[in-house]
């Protein structure tokens, strides 16, 4: 036959006592914890303390009153020199211009105009001092052939040189183009006097230092035209 029993009050563990028992579970460990810190095994991590910036605000001090400098303080001090004026500059004066005679004036009539024309006068006088080259014949290919004149007479030992032995007395007669600086080119021979004496040859031959104007018209010079040459030659036979 079953049996069957109701708990009794003494099986049920009152709730006072459940209580008290956390209670001291809880404190033992909380010593346990205090104890383990205090003893160094667990570290204690405490925050670092910052570094501030401290300023010290301290009040300025008050300026000293000014004093008056002492007696010896203004003997030492250099007395200022008196100041001169600076004298005052007078305009530079313009010079007046020296008074003149007044002028003169003349009456003249047209033709008395015409006749005191300065370029006139130049232009008549340089007609008169540079004449033009007398023209003595015709050269090589039909060009006007002027007589020459000499810038500097040729010397007896340019000339003598080139004469041939034996040379009589008598002449040569060239025709030479004129060319700048005085001098002559491209002569040829014109004439021998006495004939066969090679007198022009010569002439010819020495022509290359010869000093020989161009001939001029118009008051113009005219480089590039021919001119005659003739040297006449006295007592050269050896």
């Amino acid at each position: 036959m079953l049996s069957y029993r109701l708990p009794s009050t003494r099986d049920q563990v009152p709730l006072r006592r459940r209580l008290t028992g956390l209670g001291m579970a809880i404190v033992v460990n909380v010593l346990l914890l205090l104890a383990l810190l205090t003893l160094g095994v667990i570290p204690l991590k405490l925050p670092k303390a910052e570094r501030g910036l401290v300023v010290d605000l301290l009040p300025s001090p008050e300026p000293s009153p000014s004093r008056s400098p002492s007696p010896a303080a203004k003997a030492r001090q250099p007395t200022p020199l008196p100041v001169q004026p600076k004298p005052l500059q007078r305009a530079p004066e313009t010079p007046k211009m020296p008074t003149r005679n007044p002028i003169t004036l003349i009456e003249m009539s047209a033709a008395d105009f015409a006749a005191s024309d300065i370029s006139k006068i130049a232009k008549a006088s340089e007609g008169a001092g540079d004449s033009d080259s007398k023209v003595v014949g015709r050269g090589p290919n039909g060009e006007i052939l002027y007589a020459a004149e000499w810038a500097r007479e040729p010397t007896d030992a340019e000339l003598s040189g080139y004469l041939p032995k034996n040379a009589p007395d008598g002449y040569g007669l060239i025709a030479c183009r004129t060319i700048p600086q005085d001098r002559v080119d491209d002569c040829i021979e014109l004439e021998n006097n006495p004939p066969g004496s090679h007198l022009a040859a010569a002439v010819r031959q020495a022509a290359w230092q010869f000093r020989v104007r161009p001939p001029r018209k118009g008051g113009k010079e005219l480089v590039g035209t021919w001119v005659r040459i003739r040297i006449d030659y006295i007592g050269s036979g050896g």
